[in-house]
């Protein structure tokens, strides 16, 4: 067990040891190879670039020169990234093949151009902060992401890790840390965005002998990675974080609730328990005062319902994962009857910064009602596609088009999905919209955990509302008549309207059962998946008229409103269409304009993809 003497120590040796990422400003003659070590680099061969590194560095006996694995650095698009300290050259797309000569230009202080990252305007940009991508964000929550090994628990106490947990159990009180937390003006990340000091004052007030602190770390929305990146680039932070949760509340034990999908962030969540046990930050005595708590993992199936506070408590005690009548709260009545304070991963990830940096440093960013910054996954048609955190506030358009890139392939903006399958979908004219919690809820949308699909003029939008709809009916717990008979009832109509045998009526039945559904569903979760329905027939109702009235989608996705043919004027005659077309529809002598027999035509689409002079249009 350490002290928090010995705790500093090992803070301040950690420190000039790694003074090139923690901006000491000694002179060091180490240098580090920063390798990305987040799911999306690891499935692309990372592990293996850091082991080849490795052995070419020893094989080579380099002095001074070290490679380290780190969390996420956000700009996933780019990935394999590997960044070089203290110069910070950052390469991207890096292959095993190119060890040796980013070992080589290290070695003799050079760089591999070839390597290089290119920004969005097609420019070389040497440096990681040079990068349009991140001049905009503001990286509080991901501040360790991507700059520590978060499987070394010395490297996390040298970036200050572990001072707030001091600062707390010494110098204030339960009710000072509350007060701190709420001053800040934090609200919860998971989706609704409750003041976060207000709740935990309610599970401090309650009366229990036993008192909870949960992480539900169950990140179900597709295409939402930002908790796994914080889990994965940060994990002793979450522990930081939920130990000064449980002196503040009066609980001495925490769950991390956890999908299972997540294997790189449930192996170094363990790690970091261990580490953290083994210095005495967890357990018995928390650094020589009389305060003790712990921490263990429970394991999420995947269900997506479980990411609903009070179904994972369920989880947790081993029952059917279904959402609770509320009231009570999990605040009076939460896991296994007892008062159990509830927060998702990138709210603890900034309590640790409010407590070392003070409340009026945090609330001094963001706006009026929505303090501090937000992390998003930023994905769909979009050049950037990646992990980023940004001030609230930040405009829609900033983050698509600024840090985003905007859209490629030459196409258009159409509209972008907040809040995951819970959310809305947001079109151009909304695109200065701040990001923040009651501007989104204005135009129908919503925060979310932090999902962000960008989608281009390609994109049909009755489909994407089908979409979403298929993930909400296959994910739907069965609990409520509204959520189980009623989403599937809308999934019907939306198949049907795609399919070319929807009417107006069918049209004005999805509001109506809609609008239901979302005052009359048990949970949060079936309260809010009539949402891209209804921002669709808000926002693009003419799609869906189009559908019914003139039996066309003007996207070309729904296939069997599709009506492939081929512009005599465009066509050159090269035969590409027709030997690719599988069912043979399309005929046409060389060098004459072909046709395509549409009683054939299966709608594939495959001779819009391959004619290289855009003479086939949907």
């Amino acid at each position: 067990m350490k002290t928090i003497e010995e705790i500093n120590q090992i803070r301040e040796a950690k420190r000039k040891e790694l003074d090139l990422r923690v901006n000491t400003g000694l002179d060091s003659r180490e240098k580090h190879i920063l390798v990305c070590r987040g799911t999306g680099c690891t499935s692309s061969k990372s592990p293996k670039i850091i082991e080849e590194l490795r052995r070419i560095i020893e094989e080579k006996n380099i002095p001074n020169v070290r490679v380290i694995q780190t969390g996420c650095f956000g700009l996933c698009s780019k990935g394999p990234i590997v960044i070089v300290r203290p110069e910070e050259t950052f390469y991207s797309h890096v292959k095993v093949e190119d060890c040796e000569a980013i070992v080589d230009a290290v070695a003799n202080g050079t760089k591999v151009d070839r390597l290089l990252a290119k920004d969005i305007d097609g420019s070389v940009v040497e440096r990681l902060n040079d990068l349009t991508f991140y001049k905009k964000q503001k990286r509080i929550a991901l501040q360790n992401c991507g700059v520590i090994d978060p499987e070394e628990i010395d490297e996390y106490i040298a970036f200050d890790g572990y001072k707030a947990l001091s600062k707390v159990l010494t110098e204030m009180t339960p009710d000072s840390v509350i007060e701190e937390i709420s001053n800040s003006g934090l609200r919860g990340r998971g989706g609704a965005g409750f003041p976060m000091g207000k709740k935990w004052a309610f599970v401090k007030m309650a009366q229990g002998d036993q008192k909870y602190v949960v992480c539900n770390a169950d990140e179900g929305d597709p295409g939402a990675f930002m908790d796994r990146s914080i889990l994965e680039g940060d994990p002793h932070c979450i522990l930081e974080a939920m130990t000064i949760a449980g002196f503040s509340v009066g609980a001495n034990q925490g769950y991390i609730y956890v999908r299972a999908e997540y294997p790189i962030a449930v192996q170094r969540l363990k790690i970091a328990i261990n580490q953290a046990r083994e210095y005495g930050l967890l357990g018995e005595n928390i650094l020589g005062t009389d305060f003790s708590f712990d921490i263990d993992i429970r394991l999420g199936a995947g269900a997506f319902v479980c990411g609903e506070e009070t179904a994972l408590l369920e989880s947790i005690e081993g029952k059917r994962g279904q959402p609770r009548i509320k009231p009570p709260y999990p605040a009076n009545v939460g896991l296994y009857g007892k008062p159990t304070l509830i927060n998702n991963v990138e709210t603890y990830a900034n309590v640790t910064k409010i407590i070392l940096n003070g409340a009026e440093w945090y609330a001094s960013i963001g706006t009026e009602t929505s303090k501090g910054t937000k992390v998003f996954a930023l994905g769909g048609n979009v050049v950037n596609v990646g992990l980023v955190e940004v001030p609230m506030g930040t405009t829609l358009r900033e983050i698509v088009f600024d840090i985003g890139g905007g859209i490629p392939n030459g196409r258009q903006f159409k509209a972008a999905q907040t809040g995951g399958p819970s959310g809305g979908c947001i079109p151009a004219e909304h695109l200065d919209t701040p990001i923040d919690y009651e501007s989104l809820a204005k135009i129908g949308s919503m925060m979310g955990s932090g999902g962000l699909i960008v989608m281009d003029d390609s994109k049909c939008m009755v489909d994407i509302a089908k979409f979403y709809l298929d993930f909400t009916v296959s994910e739907s717990c069965g609990k409520c008549t509204p959520c189980r008979i009623g989403t599937k009832r809308m999934h019907e109509i939306l198949t049907k309207i795609c399919e070319g045998n929807g009417t107006i009526e069918d049209v004005e039945k999805l509001d109506v059962l809609a609008n239901g559904i979302k005052k009359t569903a048990i949970c949060g979760l079936g309260q809010s998946a009539p949402n891209p329905v209804l921002s669709t027939l808000k926002y693009f109702r003419d799609e869906y008229v189009e559908h019914v009235s003139e039996q066309k989608c003007r996207a070309g996705s729904c296939k069997a409103l599709a009506n492939i043919v081929i512009d005599p004027e465009k066509c050159k005659g090269c035969g590409l269409c027709k030997r690719n077309c599988p069912v043979n529809a399309i005929t046409g002598e060389i060098k004459q304009p072909h046709v395509i027999d549409q009683s054939i035509c299966i709608k594939c689409g495959t001779c819009v993809d391959k004619c290289p002079f855009k003479a086939i249009s949907k």
